[in-house]
């Protein structure tokens, strides 16, 4: 090797060297004004598509896979140690072509739907209003009902509202009645139609906005307990001008929520695979899913000019990680497997949440089980749990706990020329006192070194659990499903108030202090 050269690689090694033990400092301090970072930010969403429900959640009651009135006995725990605080159903795109009234009564009785959104198969309503709702009560989780604008009646959404919630004598508690539940359900979650501007009706924010307003006079609060939440189908990502003339055209008195959907996408014509996948691919999909950040700020600064006293939430009902479906299944059922990436993807996307937690109050991820960034997947009797049901099990701890506000400037995750930011992470301080500290790190080569004084956060003693993997693409599988589960994290120093960790690539971290 050259003179000349030697010295150059041996000064880029330098600087490597030096940029590896440069620590990322977190500034952390209680803040009696932050926000509670409410549990619904912990959501799940499941549509009628594909294996979903059919051959996911629902079995059948003849079925012999453990279950109680159809629905699978392991799926029921696995969420419930999940915490799972809210679950949207029946859709998404399905929701305005569905009649809620074909899925009540006798189920010999229920006529059949097609389902043209997801795969053309044809569907027996066997799984309706009742099996949700019972389902919800099951799972301890408040059920969130996406009423159909697209296809559906005034009339209808305000039926289903009186069938669900009102105790007292009337048509639609009559028929509930006679269905075999006599007690109404209280269910506060409304939508009020589904991507309005695209599967929902292909409408004009100014159409929609009236739409609404319609649909919401009529969804009278049955039961006087506290009120429903009803809520906007919002904005497609970045599409600042739907949440502006919602705002500006919606009285905030009849508008609880508005939605946000935003998918980290590679290329809508080209996703890419969900298991061979490059660095490149991953780089691209992490750049999708952190404008989150961008995406959460503008539209809460929009939202602030016309409710600066933040009473309406943002509610982000679809996220997650969306690539072509694995080989060999339906491409309408959307199935995939869940890697690393997807770990990584969802404690960011969390963090961000968390950090956000003034406006955001509910998010969704899509979906719970068999389709897209499921938590759960399932082969006829098996069930597995994936890496992203790891994390938001560890994150779990964030629900209504405290926020801690962080300050600190992310290094760079770079690749071919392009950066972003490769470390996240949030606080909180639950109800006991102990402090979570979660961490992700975004660069899928280098490790980074984090330093936070802890002496403001009232804690001296830390343990943690980590999920990490030797690679990217590793995913659980039905012969491996333990191949990727949190482990005791050892990689961190707690001295003189300070607490130095160092974290390995693509890896996410939760740390307890008490």
């Amino acid at each position: 090797m050259k003179k000349p050269l030697l010295l150059m690689v041996m000064a880029f090694c330098m600087q490597t060297i030096t940029a590896q033990k440069e620590a990322v400092i977190i500034a952390v301090k209680n803040d009696a004004s932050a926000p509670t970072i409410n549990k619904n930010i912990y959501g799940h969403f499941a549509e009628h598509l594909g294996h979903c429900i059919y051959g996911g959640f629902f079995v059948g009651d003849t079925s012999k896979i453990p279950n109680t009135n159809g629905v699978r006995n392991d799926i029921i725990k696995a969420l419930k140690d999940l915490k799972i605080p809210n679950l949207r159903w029946p859709g998404g795109c399905f929701a305005d072509t569905y009649h809620w009234k074909d899925g009540i009564g006798p189920k010999e009785q229920r006529p059949t739907i097609v389902n043209q959104w997801w795969g053309g198969v044809t569907e027996d309503n066997s799984f309706g209003t009742h099996d949700f709702l019972n389902m919800c009560e099951l799972l301890g989780a408040e059920p969130y009902l996406s009423g159909n604008v697209g296809s559906g009646t005034v009339q209808e959404l305000a039926d289903w509202v009186q069938y669900t919630n009102f105790g007292g004598k009337s048509p639609m508690s009559d028929l509930r009645r006679k269905n075999g539940r006599t007690e109404p359900w209280k269910v506060k979650y409304w939508g009020i139609g589904n991507e309005a501007w695209g599967c929902g009706g292909n409408m004009t924010a100014d159409y929609y906005a009236n739409e609404y307003r319609k649909f919401a006079t009529f969804m009278s609060d049955w039961s006087n307990t506290g009120g429903i939440t009803r809520i906007a189908s919002g904005s497609n990502s970045s599409d600042y001008n739907w949440t502006e003339v919602l705002m500006k055209n919606i009285p905030l008195n009849m508008l609880g929520g508005l939605g946000v959907h935003h998918y980290a996408v590679i290329d809508w014509g080209k996703k890419g695979s969900d298991v061979d996948f490059t660095e490149k691919e991953y780089f691209l999909t992490m750049q999708s899913a952190l404008k989150m950040e961008e995406l959460v700020t503008k539209h809460a600064a929009i939202m602030d000019k016309y409710d600066p006293e933040k009473k309406v939430a943002m509610i982000v009902d679809e996220w997650g990680g969306w690539y072509e479906v694995q080989k060999g299944t339906n491409s309408g059922f959307l199935y995939q497997q869940n890697t690393m990436r997807d770990a990584v993807l969802a404690g960011a996307t969390l963090n961000i949440f968390n950090n956000h937690s003034d406006r955001v109050r509910m998010a969704n991820l899509a979906q719970c089980v068999n389709v897209l960034q499921a938590v759960i997947l399932t082969d006829k009797a098996k069930m597995i749990t994936t890496p992203t049901y790891s994390v938001m099990k560890m994150y779990s701890v964030h629900q209504d706990a405290k926020l801690i506000p962080v300050d600190f400037k992310s290094p760079s995750y770079t690749f071919e020329g392009q950066t972003i930011p490769a470390v996240s992470a949030s606080v909180s301080k639950d109800k006991s006192g102990s402090v979570h500290i979660s961490l992700v790190n975004v660069d899928a080569v280098n490790k980074n070194k984090i330093e936070i004084d802890t002496k403001d956060l009232g804690v001296k003693n830390f343990t943690g659990s980590i999920i990490t993997s030797q690679k990217l693409q590793d995913y659980n599988s039905f012969e491996n499903p333990n191949k990727i589960v949190p482990v005791a994290f050892k990689g961190f120093e707690n001295k003189n108030g300070k607490l130095t960790i160092t974290l390995p690539p693509f890896s996410v971290l939760v740390l307890e202090g008490k």
